[in-house]
């Protein structure tokens, strides 16, 4: 079975990018089927770590975001992932709506995941909860991402009803660990790969190629839990698509 990830959020600088980037990283690791696309016209940051299995789409284009549906129904087990930019929401829904698009990753066998990835401030929840008035899709899977790169306290989060509402729709709780600040910079200056930061001599020094290393076992440790999960869940009970 293929699976679809469309990682998003809303809001800009929550690690979006870096969540579509270690999915990829699992992907490959893991020796699936990678192909990728690119919401983002002024950065591509995806595109630019991962450009051999990524190409741009455009959200305003029909024609464009077709190219994801034809990309599943030629590689049935293929791993997609879309790194969505920031306000892309309401583009998407008319696509989704007007081509009733999960009616059709659902008849090429695909399992579909939304990935709210979050930091831990109030806007991040304020739009996780949009987005749960208005998503009601039964054959959707919801992760929300408490990114601790991008904050380390969500107590205040986990004490809303916000996150008691994802809860209760079925959501995936997934904490993304935080790497360095300082790795996290060369490997973004160096333009690689996590594999390549990783194993790569000429980039990090043998502790900080373990220390990455850790971060990357961690995280995979924690996808493998999710698709786990995931799989063995009932479907969410979402009906419907985004009104946003």
């Amino acid at each position: 079975m293929g699976r679809i990830h469309f990682v998003g959020g809303e809001k800009g600088g929550v690690g979006k990018s870096l969540t579509s980037r270690l999915l990829a990283q699992y992907t490959i690791d893991h020796k699936r089927h990678l192909i990728g696309f690119d919401t983002d016209r002024s950065h591509r940051t995806f595109s630019r770590f991962y450009n051999a299995f990524t190409s741009p789409v455009l959200v305003e284009d029909f024609s464009s975001l077709d190219q994801i549906v034809e990309a599943a129904e030629k590689h049935p087990d293929a791993e997609i992932i879309v790194d969505l930019a920031a306000q892309t929401t309401r583009h998407l829904h008319k696509w989704f709506e007007d081509s009733d698009i999960f009616c059709i990753f659902d008849s090429l066998g695909f399992e579909v995941f939304l990935w709210h990835v979050m930091d831990d401030g109030a806007d991040s929840a304020r739009l996780l909860d949009v987005m749960l008035d208005n998503v009601t899709q039964t054959n959707l899977k919801l992760v929300v991402v408490k990114n601790m790169g991008r904050g380390d306290n969500f107590d205040l989060f986990e004490d809303t009803p916000i996150y008691q509402k994802a809860l209760s729709r079925g959501a995936h709780m997934f904490e993304l660990p935080a790497l360095h600040a300082r790795l996290t910079q060369k490997v973004d200056f160096n333009n690689s790969s996590f594999w390549a930061a990783a194993n790569n001599i000429n980039i990090m020094t043998l502790t900080e190629r373990h220390r990455v290393k850790v971060w990357i076992n961690n995280t995979y440790a924690g996808f493998d839990s999710l698709f786990e999960t995931a799989a063995s869940a009932p479907d969410p009970l979402l009906e419907g698509l985004y009104e946003l």
